[in-house]
This record gives C-alpha cells, structure tokens and sequence, in this order.
C-alpha cells in the first residue's frame, strides 16, 4: 500500500512539474515572437514591394481629386514598370534616415540626423520642405519641426516616410515610436508625429499578423489617445463595423468630419479642398487596409480612390499589406520589372543594398529591445522578440503647441551643413575670371545682375545659411620683387548689410560690414596689400557673410590683382 502511494505522489509530483514547466513555456511565449529571419527578410522585402507598388500606381492621381471619391474608370492601369519609384518623395526620404541609422546606430543624437537631412539633395515639399528649410538655416531639432517654425507641421511628411520605422523593428513598436521622436521631429509635431508612428507600429504587428483590423489597432496604440489622430482612427474603425461592405459611405462620413469641419483643421496649411493634413490620409490608408480584405489590388485602389495624397496613402497601405504577405506571396506583377540596380534619389541604396541594410538594423534593433537571435533545430537563425506595449509620446496638438527648446546649430554643427548652394560659376567667370564659388545660397536669386545702383554687369552671392558664408576664392602667384595689390568694389543691398572678410593662406587681412554706414551709393572700394606673400603661390578668400539674416547679399565689381 505504501510503494502504491509513494508511486502515486512521485507520479503527481512529475505531472507537476510537467504541468509547471508547460504553464512557464506558455507564459515565456506570450512574453515572446519567434519570427525566423529568413521569414523577416520576405516579409521585409515585401513591405518595401508594397510601398513602391502604391506610390507607382497611385502617382497620375495625387492631389487630382480632392474632396471627392475618384472613379472607377479613372483608375490608372497597373504596370509591371511603375515598380522602380526610385524618384519618388515617398520612399527616398526614409532612405536619408536609414543611412544615418547605418553610419551611427540606433544612438546616433538628433542633432546630426538632422545635419544628414539637411544635406540631402531631393526636391521636398510642405513639412519637409519647411524642416529642411529650418535646419539649414540654423533651427536645430526639435525646433525644426515646431509650429512655431513650421506652418506645415501637422502635414503628412513623416507620415509618408516612417515605413522605414516598422520595417527595421519587427514586432518592436517602442523602437518605431523612438524613431519618430528622432527623424519625425526633425519636420513635424503632434499629429503629424502621430501619424508616422502610427504606420510604424502598423508595421511592427504585420510581421507577425494578417488580419488588418488586428494591424491598424495595434498602430493605434503607439499614438496618444487625447489626440485627434487618435480620434480620427478610431472613428473610422467605428464606421468600418457599421459599414463593413460599404466604403464609400464610410468615406462620406470621414469627409464630413475631417474634411468639412474647420474643429479637425485647426493646423492645415490650406482650408480649401486640397488636405495634405496627416488625420485625413491616414484615415484612407486605414480605408485600403480594412476594405481591401487582404487583397493587394483592392488595398492599393481602394486607398487611391480616396483622393486628396493618392500615391502616399496607397503606398503606405500597401507596404503594410505587402509585409503581412510577404515577399514570395505577392503577385508576380509586382516584381517582375524591379529594376535591381537602380538607386534611390540621392542615396547610395540600390534594391540589394536596401535589404542587406534593413536586415543589418533589424538585427541590432532586436537585441538593443531586449531580444535575442537563436538558432532552431535545422540551424536556421530566429529572431526572439519580447512583447511589450507601447510608450506613447506625450500628447501635443500644434494648434496649442508647448514652449520650444530653443535649440540652434553651433557654428561647428553649421559647417558641416553643405547642401542647399546654388552653382553661380557660370556668372563668376563674367565677373572674375579664374575665380571659383562655394556655399552660395539660393536666397535672393544670386547670378549676374546687369545693374546693381550704377555698377553694371555685377555678381551677386547669397551667404548659405546663418552662419556659413558663400566663399569667392583663387589661388594666385604672387610675384617677387613687386608690390602687390587685391582691390574690388563690394556693395550691398538697400535693405541690408554683410560682413566681408578677405583671407589670404588662412590669414584674416581684412573683415568690415557692407552696409549703408559704410557703403556710399551701396558701394565701397577695397584695396589689400598681398605684398608680404611676395614670391609666394597664395590662396585667396573672398567671404560674404551674414549678420542679421535679412537682405545680406553681396554685389561684387573690378575684382583684380595688380602687381607693379
């Protein structure tokens, strides 16, 4: 009787402690995903498919139908070519962001991803624009994107960019939401920010789910729930329940509220039909992804055919569609023209490189979260990825905006900000032959002005920025034995006045404002002894430098060097 019960305890004891050991495996796997990460680079590779697809076929309708749903038979054609959207806003932005992420690391300050985005040489518009604009001018982040500096802050730029967020950072929605709060601030604020986090946490769940309805929620926690982005999505998952068969009537809806009423535009840069505000697209990303059913091509159209930003919206929906599918599971239509070897405007990132380099963050953005990579049983390599929730921003609308930080570029920061000059060497060599340009900044048209208070055919230059003048140089012999002279006339606008500065091999030989108290007529003639340099090859340095940032151009006349 003894042995039968000591068999029974041992017994209960070992299901015991099998029962233990299955309930702390339970446990470990609701606390962790598993996602191999041969799977991550399918999925990865499909989310960017996604996106190039979007923008690609949604591009012959963007702003064209504002206000109103487009039709049916105005629905361009896909073709297998609109693939390679290599020129395309929506998709060479982020790779700006990827590169800073590439060359410093998750760690890298704010301050230099926004020197890296102020030295990029696309075309931008609205809160990029205005950013860029920014920062070039000295404003350093978070400043760049605040309303108090930024008309456009609550415009869709980060919103349209932050895939790249989600697509480094399976199932790790705080690494996204820390993204936005490095490269979204850098032109956005509040629901602008809002919305790019939003499309990254999208992102994060659709390495690991395909039900959209599952998706969208779970990019709805990683944004503040006061907020009215929050709003918006909110309702317009309400209005999909009502309406589950019927997105047109739940587009009404969502342009009766976000587009008509003046409460939801407080901060859109225009109150007329035209909404680039990020609410209302994001509402039609949401549109595709819920509507679409997991099909591509209705995910893509229906986005599109919700008018106002109708290649951004598709483009983002169809990245997240294109992540939950995965890459080996999309239509062939959508690869087979990618063109592997072209490269994103004004990135170093062709299609390969793209991928070799998200993998190379993901990898670093699992184990900086807390996660691991292991290998399985057949030696296949696994992401490990702790479920956590999310940590929203704090809660900010621009329209009653919080104080801001007062943040400029050091002078050192400054110099290393190049992008922006206008090439006046063509006008230069009108002027002054053998002379070269640098840092000459677009403002105020500089070039070869005809007249200029009585002078004719005089260059006019523009100081880069705040604090980086645009630089005349030339490197000249100056011969043994005789006395040496550089002499030229440097005149101002009426408006305002600069800070002229002439260096010879480094050394200061001249520095003294052009301006009205200096200036008779807007001209002044300068004269410099080169003579100590006798014998010498010399380089020469002409600096047009601001003061105050208003009306600082400079005018120069008769620039020579004159030996007797």
């Amino acid at each position: 009787m003894r042995r039968v019960i000591l068999t029974v305890l041992v017994v209960c004891a070992m299901v015991s402690v099998f029962a233990g050991s299955a309930a702390a495996q339970r446990q470990r796997r609701a606390r962790e995903r598993r996602l191999p990460v041969s799977e991550y680079v399918d999925k990865m590779k499909g989310g960017w498919i996604g996106q190039m697809a979007g923008v690609g076929w949604g591009e012959p309708t963007e702003f064209k139908w504002n206000g109103v749903i487009i039709p049916e038979d105005r629905v361009p054609k896909w073709r297998p070519e609109l693939i390679n959207m290599f020129h395309q806003d929506d998709l060479y932005v982020e790779m700006t962001f990827l590169r800073t992420l590439e060359l410093y690391g998750y760690d890298v300050s704010i301050r230099q991803a926004g020197i890296d985005f102020a030295n990029s040489g696309y075309m931008l518009w609205h809160a990029n624009k205005a950013g860029r604009d920014n920062l070039r001018n000295g404003i350093a982040p978070p400043d760049s994107g605040h309303p108090a500096f930024n008309r456009c802050a609550d415009d869709i730029d980060y919103q349209i960019e932050a895939d790249f967020s989600g697509l480094i950072a399976p199932g790790l929605p705080n690494l996204a939401i820390q993204l936005g709060e490095k490269f979204g601030r850098l032109m956005n604020y509040g629901d602008g920010l809002y919305g790019g986090q939003f499309v990254g946490g999208m992102y994060c769940e659709a390495f690991f789910e395909t039900d959209m309805l599952t998706v969208v929620e779970a990019g709805l926690r990683c944004v503040p729930e006061g907020s009215q982005f929050a709003e918006c999505m909110r309702d317009v998952i309400r209005w999909y329940h009502e309406n589950p068969d019927d997105w047109q009537k739940t587009w009404h809806l969502i342009n009766e509220k976000y587009q008509k009423n003046p409460a939801y535009r407080r901060f859109s840069c225009d109150k007329g039909d035209f909404n680039i505000d990020a609410k209302i697209n994001a509402a039609f990303i949401v549109m595709g992804l819920l509507y679409g059913k997991g099909d591509m091509d209705q995910t893509i159209i229906i986005s599109m055919r919700c008018g106002q930003d109708s290649d951004c919206n598709p483009s983002n929906a169809g990245g997240v569609l294109g992540t939950a599918l995965g890459y080996s599971a999309l239509d062939g239509k959508f690869k087979s023209a990618l063109n592997q070897k072209g490269k994103f405007s004004h990135t170093p990132y062709d299609w390969p490189t793209l991928v070799s380099v998200c993998e190379k963050l993901a990898r670093d953005g699992v184990v900086r979260e807390g996660g691991r990579i292991e290998k399985d049983g057949d030696g296949q390599e696994v992401f490990v990825i702790p479920v956590r929730r999310p940590r929203t921003t704090a809660l900010e609308q621009c329209w009653e905006p919080g104080p801001i930080a007062n943040s400029r570029f050091t002078e050192e920061e400054m110099a290393k900000i190049t992008m922006g000059a206008t090439d006046i060497s063509a006008a230069l060599k009108k002027v002054a032959p053998g002379w070269v340009v640098s840092q000459c900044g677009p403002d105020m048209g500089p070039g070869l002005r005809d007249e200029h208070a009585g002078r004719k055919n005089v260059l006019m230059t523009h100081p880069l920025n705040r604090t980086v003048p645009c630089v005349l140089s030339k490197t000249a012999a100056v011969p043994a034995g005789k006395k040496t002279k550089l002499s030229f006339w440097a005149g101002h606008h009426p408006g305002g006045d600069w800070d002229l500065i002439v260096k010879a091999n480094g050394d200061e030989l001249f520095k003294g404002a052009i301006g009205e108290k200096t200036a008779k007529n807007n001209w002044t003639f300068v004269e410099v002894d080169l003579s100590k340099y006798a014998g010498k090859e010399v380089k020469i340095e002409l600096f047009n430098k601001a003061t105050e940032w208003a009306w600082e151009a400079g005018y120069w006349d008769a620039i020579q060097i004159v030996s007797q």
